[in-house]
């Protein structure tokens, strides 16, 4: 669609800076944007630190832009990605969860907030180079769909999106696999073709959760005791940032078997542990619902449903609806329903909405 204008977030990498080419070979007035979310002033923090927006994500954002004769522009978006993402991260660790902060991000920072700034200068869309397509249904609602390179799909992370943020979004990458993305990164010349993908939370790039908590809140984790399911105490854990349900290593704690966390409990300091066959269940119930190509789930709806972003997905009934809750059972158990998970419900390719886990 020629003479429209769109902002094509750019981290620096191949998937947004092949965004960008396409988007401007297909006629679009495109302006590139990194946004600066970086808690830190010292340069060689932000480098370390800033993960897909750090420095070194500005400097190959703002090559590639000069390469495609684009506008670009850095944004800071600090305020947002504190409040939207670290407070609620740390928050939901404390609490017994475990957070996706990515999701949070997409909604509340990448959408919501470059979508706002991105409208208030004049643009008509916002794209970034995530592998999901957005399809307009029969009932008029827009829907994320499944990318074409199902080992890239990002559409579980989208599921959170609102209709107005879908009506103006654009992924130009749905339709690709990787390799053919780093081939047109290379045909057109772009120096990023061979850059590797980030893998860590931007924010945590060590992966050391507890420690990256410790220093947000000022607070040292507090040790609690390690307990089976009929509350025997097992030993005593460093604090219950350290754990998340289905894990096994880094327990600290010898048994003369394998053992898995079970439950995590904030109220009493308590991790419950147990056997392999114990982290599997056949239901959850999830709440703050996002609906996407329905309005409404309805009971007795059999739907597809991924419990974490890695998860293949498995066969489930929708048996109950609140005004902001649903509870799915699972034809055969899975493994590790996590509380502070998206749990995403799919209709074949299509997201049909999904919420947040809470058992």
């Amino acid at each position: 669609m020629k003479n429209k204008t769109v902002v094509v977030g750019m981290s620096g990498g191949v998937d947004s800076s092949v965004a960008a080419c396409l988007l401007k070979s297909q006629g679009y007035d495109v302006i590139g944007v990194t946004m600066q979310i970086w808690q830190e002033e010292d340069p060689s923090h932000t480098e370390l630190d800033g993960g897909c927006c750090g420095l070194s994500a500005v400097n190959d954002a703002r090559r590639v832009a000069h390469q495609l004769d684009i506008p670009y522009y850095v944004m800071n978006f600090r305020g947002e990605f504190q409040k939207a993402v670290i407070d609620y991260f740390v928050r939901e660790y404390r609490e017994g969860r475990t957070p996706n902060p990515c999701i949070a991000c997409n909604r509340y920072v990448k959408w919501e907030s470059l979508l706002r700034k991105s409208l208030a200068i004049g643009a008509d869309y916002i794209a970034t180079g995530h592998y999901a397509k957005i399809r307009r249904l029969a009932n008029g609602r827009y829907t994320i769909c499944r990318s074409d390179s199902l080992c890239k799909d990002q559409s579980y992370a989208l599921y959170n999106l609102t209709q107005e943020q879908l009506a103006r979004t654009l992924f130009p990458l749905g339709e690709y696999e990787k390799a053919k993305v780093r081939e047109m990164a290379e045909q057109a010349g772009l120096q990023v073709a061979h850059k590797p993908d980030s893998q860590e939370i931007c924010f945590v790039p060590d992966g050391d959760y507890a420690s990256f908590i410790e220093r947000e809140t000022g607070e040292p984790e507090q040790p609690g005791n390690f307990i089976d399911l009929d509350g025997r105490v097992l030993g005593q854990h460093k604090g219950i940032s350290h754990y998340t349900v289905g894990q096994r290593k880094g327990l600290g704690i010898a048994f003369g078997e394998p053992v898995f966390v079970v439950r995590v409990c904030p109220d009493t300091n308590e991790v419950v542990l147990g056997k392999g066959t114990d982290v599997y269940t056949d239901h959850l119930r999830a709440h703050m619902v996002n609906y996407m190509a329905a309005g409404h789930f309805e009971e007795g709806q059999e739907v597809t449903a991924k419990i974490r972003y890695n998860h293949g997905g498995a066969s489930a009934v929708i048996r109950s609806v609140g005004k902001d809750f649903f509870e799915l059972f699972f034809k055969e158990p899975v493994r590790a329903v996590t509380p502070g998970q998206a749990v995403v419900l799919y209709d074949e390719e299509n997201v049909l909405g999904g919420g947040t886990i809470v058992s």
